[in-house]
Order: structure tokens, then C-alpha cells, then sequence
């Protein structure tokens, strides 16, 4: 029998999830829907299954400093030095802090709430 195969889905409250789900459409591009979620499917930019892993990982929840919360999501980005550029020109929380190792390069940002979250640019062909 298997058991757990993947994530389905990460849930997190908010104070205003109108605005916060605003947010996350238009600094990180999200297609936050009107039932207030989005749906992520594994596909390249033309619409073709691809590969890739999705990390679940259960911690003593210190790699989330500064933030407070009892998560952080990690998303995927194509270009990590550029968004937190952008990110930083629109006002954001950019964590100074950037990581390169041979699992790719790591940069983080807060959202509204305080939330960290980590952006990642996989190595080359993952």
C-alpha cells in the first residue's frame, strides 16, 4: 500500500486572505483564484511534463527566523538574482542573505504577514 506520494497542497491562514492572496499574484505570480487558491501542475513553460521533486520536511522550525510562523514554503523560480531584484524595486521584504549549493540557489523574502518564504532556483536541467 503507498502511502504519502507527493503534496497535494500547502494551507495556511491569513488575516486578510483577499489581500495577502493579491500579494502573492502580483510579487510572485501566483494565479491566486477566486476560490482562493491555485492549482500547480509539473509542466516546462510550453505545457510539457517535466521533472522535479517537491521537499516535505519536518524541523525544529529555526530556519524560519526572522519569521515567527509554523511553516515556510519553498517555490520554484527560473531566475532567483532577478525576481529578488524586482522583488526589492517593488517595496518587498528581501532577506539579504543568498545561498548557493549543489542543490541550487536559495534567496528568501517576507510576505505582509511576516511569513518567510524561500525561493529556489534548482541547478541546471532539474
Amino acid at each position: 500500500m503507498k502511502r504519502v506520494t507527493g503534496i497535494g497542497g500547502i494551507f495556511f491562514s491569513a488575516k486578510d486572505p483577499a489581500k495577502l492572496g493579491s500579494w502573492y499574484k502580483t510579487h510572485l505570480g501566483i494565479d491566486v483564484q477566486s476560490w482562493g487558491g491555485a492549482a500547480f501542475r509539473w509542466a516546462d513553460a510550453s505545457g510539457n511534463p517535466t521533472n522535479g521533486t517537491t521537499a516535505w520536511s519536518v524541523g525544529d522550525g529555526s530556519y524560519f527566523a526572522p519569521s515567527n510562523s509554523t511553516f515556510m514554503v519553498n517555490y520554484r523560480v527560473e531566475d532567483l538574482h532577478g525576481l529578488l531584484k524586482v522583488l526589492r524595486e517593488e517595496g518587498c521584504q528581501v532577506l539579504e542573505k543568498v545561498e548557493e549549493s549543489e542543490y541550487g540557489i536559495f534567496g528568501w523574502v517576507m510576505d505582509p504577514e511576516g511569513n518567510k518564504v524561500e525561493l529556489w532556483q534548482p541547478p541546471a536541467g532539474q
